[in-house]
């Protein structure tokens, strides 16, 4: 361990009277991709720190191991969701959900991050104590209670509800005689074999787990989705292919930087050419889709989205097993609205009724950071809507506390990382300079006409409106979408503005 943490011990606590008190320099909340990285830089630009990583779950990788839907698998290419101090060695660009968390297992043991790691250790509380200078972290650890003193607290914990999904008012649901699944708490043993599916939604989840289905023996799915995503393919190439030229004639780890490079810079140029040419775009994606499916396969609607590409995010799917799976007859889209499910399945709008055994709401996530934590300053609750992000890695007016939010239109490893580096710096930086705590302050004239810190037109990231907190539209406060600026602002970016320092004698 980076650092020997303190430990004393506290009356009142516990059945056998005593609560467990742990001090460290840094605590991270959460083991998924954000939390494994910032230990990660932690480590590597502050080996003298003492940190530790809390982990409520028994086991590590975040959303990796809680979702066991058929095809689980990663909507971004791993060689940039991946770390860049452990770059995804395998060709696949696109990785299952299995393969991910024992590539985050590797890594941990491979760097030693491991060994800081407590699992079952649960944060249900955090306080900012002025007067201490630090945050005094309430953690359940299996009915026991601990205490967790932290100078700065980390909060990895991703961007949505561990324990409840999105409520989406399906009518009629709870009349359903058959299987309602959720795919947030697939359940592991669940048989569909030759039996009906109607999947609810147009997203990656639905997108995924469609061809999941087909493959492995569904009797037939049905994708209902009131609008229709944009779907595009790319390449996995296989283990027994013959590597590139490039890479034969390479040295390993230079030809890994510049794949590397090439997955940040490519998604980076599609996504602009996509917000500045919309109508060629549109064109391109669906003639794609065109030359992969069958050939009296109906685009209008169930595949020509009402939006422009990339004001949603835009699904990925491997060697275009989403197209595929429609030319085993097995597989149909719908694009109608519910008028109500009834106990053999459901009733359209426009007429049609979907026999099901199975209905699976992939209807999106319910948003939400710091992990649902209730947080307090001096005792008084913390209210994040009313929060502005500075740099998408801090709070206002919240003191040394960092949060890891990732990009909507890249891998979201890159902007947690960008994030990272950020804060390690600035926690080098008040050491130089003796300060005990940093806080963002926006003006009022900064908080103006604000917007989201996520910034796509997805349902489920407008049913967060409210409960997030707010990006800016200048400065420090506006939202994350270019890494290269980020990257910069990261390395050598001004640490100072919209940030106030002080040095308190504790």
């Amino acid at each position: 361990m980076n650092g020997v943490p303190n430990l004393d011990h506290s009356v009142n606590g516990d059945a056998n009277g005593h609560t467990e008190t742990v001090n460290f320099d840094i605590v991270i909340v959460g083991t998924g991709v954000s939390g494994i990285n910032a230990a990660y830089r932690i480590q590597e630009s502050l080996p003298h720190v003492s940190y530790t990583i809390l982990e409520g779950r028994h086991e590590l990788g975040g959303t990796w191991s809680l979702f066991k839907y058929p095809g689980i698998r990663s909507d971004s290419d791993l060689h940039t969701y991946g770390f860049s101090f452990n770059p995804w060695e395998k060709p696949n660009p696109i990785a299952t959900g299995e393969s991910i968390t024992q590539y985050l297992r590797a890594t941990t043991q491979k760097f030693g991050i491991d060994k800081n790691i407590s699992f079952k250790h649960r944060v249900v509380g955090a306080d900012w104590r002025s007067d201490e200078q630090r945050w005094r972290l309430e953690v359940e650890n299996e009915g026991r209670r601990k205490v967790y003193w932290a100078k700065f607290v980390v909060m990895g914990t991703g961007y949505y509800n561990y324990e409840k999904p999105l409520k989406t008012h399906i009518p009629g649901l709870d009349r359903f005689q058959g299987t309602t699944v959720h795919p947030q708490f697939w359940p592991e043993d669940l048989d569909y074999k030759g039996k009906r599916m109607v999947v609810i939604g147009s997203g990656a989840t639905a997108v995924t787990i469609l061809p999941a289905v087909v493959e492995n023996g569904v009797g037939s799915v049905v994708q209902l989705q009131r609008s229709p995503s944009y779907i595009m393919s790319i390449a996995q190439p296989k283990p027994e292919d013959p590597l590139p030229y490039y890479q034969r004639i390479m040295p390993r780890w230079m030809a890994l930087k510049l794949i590397r490079l090439w997955f940040i810079i490519l998604p980076f140029f599609l996504f602009r050419i996509c917000q500045t040419f919309p109508k060629f775009m549109r064109s391109f994606i669906r003639n794609e889709a065109r030359k992969a499916l069958p050939k009296d396969f109906p685009l209008d609607p169930g595949l020509q989205p009402k939006y422009n590409p990339w004001d949603q995010r835009l699904c990925y799917v491997p060697d275009n097993d989403f197209f595929n799976a429609f030319h085993t007859g097995k597989a149909r889209i719908v694009t109608d609205t519910i008028k109500t499910v009834t106990e053999d399945g459901i009733e359209l709008d426009g007429g049609e009724k979907l026999k099901a055994d199975i209905i699976v709401t992939a209807t999106g996530i319910n948003l939400q950071i710091c992990g649902g934590i209730p947080m307090t300053l001096d005792g008084k609750p913390i209210h994040l809507p009313e929060c502005y992000t500075w740099r998408t890695a801090m709070l206002s007016g919240i003191p040394n506390l960092a949060i890891m939010i990732g990009y909507v239109n890249a891998s979201w490893t890159l902007g947690a990382d960008a994030s990272a580096r950020l804060i390690t710096r600035l926690y080098k930086h008040m050491e130089a300079e003796k300060y005990t705590s940093v806080r963002p302050q926006i003006s009022e004239d900064e908080k103006k006409d604000p917007v989201q810190v996520l910034n796509l037109k997805s349902t489920y990231i407008k049913s967060a409106n409210g409960s997030l907190p707010q990006a800016g539209r200048t400065g420090p406060w506006k939202p994350r979408d270019n890494y290269f600026q980020d990257n910069w602002v990261a390395n050598w970016g001004n640490l100072k503005k919209g940030l106030v320092f002080e040095r308190v004698a504790t």
